[in-house]
């Protein structure tokens, strides 16, 4: 659209003075959110494209953006009040050019990104897609807008703008034209670092990471006050008569899951953990959305007799097969537990 046109000054000035790379910034961001938190576009390559360059560029350029706001000026022109002729003197404080604007925004980004999952690490959020992209996104928006402020103090002449083509031609001498070998094979040292920085964090976030997605299974119990632990639960129990206890599960797979508990009484031989007789106490069904949380109270009423006998929790993901063990489980929690006849 025109600069001149009616259309265009319809549009309040702050947006028409927001500088265009910027923009494309704040719509990347923007987008990158989308594509995380709207389930259609949370499966689709769309948002691991989206995702890679959020990660390993744009945190970077505009943090770049807001210590560099000038444009590189390499020399100005003086005329002497006694001489005619122009003298070309180096511009102060010259800033960086294009290429290096670049490499400094990748290797700035991956600084930032370590940093912050770092930080997270320590909290109880984690080092998982939303809090991470949460807090890339929010320091993102500060410096986009920071940077935006320091080039509106700028002269228009000396603000920094995206010279695209400018860009491509300096590339192309640095990298193909360069004066000495060994400043052209530290070019494709460079290159090739970045390559290998890229491709190893773009594998990183289009491949299913296995460490980051698990499953809690816990049990708790209640406690003299009526505040639910994970401590003091019962191990000595009566024939047919009951206890209750409270068994969970937090889903952290990045998807939704269907899970099954089967819980079960069991003699163990001695010194194995062969089970010699079983008795299947509960069943129970949860559907979980991604980061979704079940729990349910159940009573134990056990009608085998014995002393250490193993309490037996198992988690299976879908439905649990018809003659439930351990090694079929996806986990497993067991209390050892004496259970004395009645009237004794």
């Amino acid at each position: 659209m025109p600069p001149d046109s009616d259309l265009w000054l319809l549009i309040p000035r702050p947006v028409r003075r927001f500088p265009a790379d910027l923009t494309a910034v704040v719509i990347s961001t923007v987008l990158t959110f989308a594509t995380l938190s709207i389930p259609v576009l949370s499966g689709s390559p769309l948002r691991n494209l989206l995702g890679i360059a959020f990660v390993l560029f744009i945190p970077g350029y505009v943090l770049i953006a807001a210590f560099f706001p000038e444009k590189r000026i390499e020399e100005v022109k003086t005329r002497s009040v006694n001489d005619e002729r122009d003298t070309i003197l180096p511009r102060p404080g010259d800033c960086i050019d294009g290429v290096e604007r670049v490499v400094l925004s990748i290797g700035t980004s991956i600084v930032i990104v370590t940093v912050t999952g770092l930080m997270l690490n320590f909290t109880p959020w984690g080092i998982r897609a939303r809090p991470l992209l949460f807090c890339l996104g929010g320091l993102t928006l500060f410096a986009t807008f920071s940077a935006a402020r320091r080039r509106w103090e700028l002269p228009a002449n000396e603000r920094f703008v995206v010279p695209y083509r400018d860009w491509a031609a300096t590339a192309r001498t640095e990298l193909f034209e360069h004066d000495s070998r060994a400043g052209l094979l530290l070019n494709v040292f460079l290159v090739l670092s970045v390559l290998l920085a890229v491709g190893s964090v773009a594998y990183a976030v289009t491949e299913p990471d296995q460490s980051g997605s698990f499953t809690e299974f816990y049990l708790l119990n209640k406690n003299e006050t009526g505040t639910l632990v994970a401590d003091d639960y019962p191990t000595n129990f009566t024939e047919g008569e009951s206890k209750s206890m409270y068994v969970g599960i937090n889903n952290h797979e990045q998807r939704p899951m269907d899970y099954t508990v089967v819980v079960r009484m069991e003699r163990v031989e001695n010194d194995t953990t062969q089970v010699a007789e079983a008795q299947e106490l509960h069943r129970f069904h949860a559907s979980l959305g991604a980061n979704g949380t079940w729990r349910t109270e159940h009573d134990i009423t056990p009608r085998m007799t014995g002393n250490r006998l193993r309490l037996h929790y198992l988690l299976f993901k879908g439905d649990a097969p018809a003659t439930p063990t351990e090694n079929k489980a996806y986990r497993e929690l067991h209390l050892w537990v004496n259970v004395s006849a009645r009237g004794r």
